[in-house]
């Protein structure tokens, strides 16, 4: 990997952490408001190497499951991927096959299931049901922004996933 790769990868993972915490930003919004506990799954993991100055070698023990879970005022549980990029398009490929396989089981048994994504300054809640059948639903395996106007959220008190922005 060069130099530019590395400090690309490096980059992307700090604005998908920095993702991450504008929802868990909304989840505690939603929480403080009685609408929902939600939280950020952690992947599990284990410990191979210690080193100094508290650091560790570690590996993943499993692949990963989606990225939050919860519960939503009255009962209905919430699961879903959360990705960001600074590109024009997202693919239907960022949701690993074993996430798929999550999010739609919990879609069939009643659960609010879905990848919320944001694409450079754009927000969005996208139903797993829509997000599964991109294909057939925009005619490819990616999505830009204005394809997805109907599934805008609104960016207040962090990314507010469960509030659409036009509804």
């Amino acid at each position: 990997m060069t130099n530019l790769q590395s400090f690309k990868s490096l980059q992307s993972n700090g604005f998908g952490k920095n993702f991450e915490k504008l929802i868990d930003l909304a989840c505690k919004y939603y929480r403080d408001e009685g609408k929902a506990d939600i939280a950020k799954i952690d992947e599990p993991f284990r410990v191979i190497r210690l080193k100094k100055a508290g650091r560790f070698e570690g590996q993943f023990t499993k692949n990963a499951n989606p990225d939050f879970e919860g519960t939503l005022d009255g009962g209905r549980s919430i699961c879903f991927e959360a990705k960001y990029t600074t590109s024009d398009r997202m693919k239907q490929s960022v949701v690993s096959d074993k996430q798929a396989e999550v999010l739609e089981i919990k879609s069939r048994l009643g659960g609010l299931a879905g990848v919320c994504i944001g694409i450079k300054d754009r927000y969005f809640f996208i139903p797993w049901n829509i997000w599964a059948n991109m294909k057939d639903i925009f005619g490819r395996k990616y999505v830009k922004a204005d394809d997805l106007s109907r599934y805008e959220v609104i960016f207040r008190q962090g990314v507010r996933f469960l509030d659409y922005k036009y509804e």
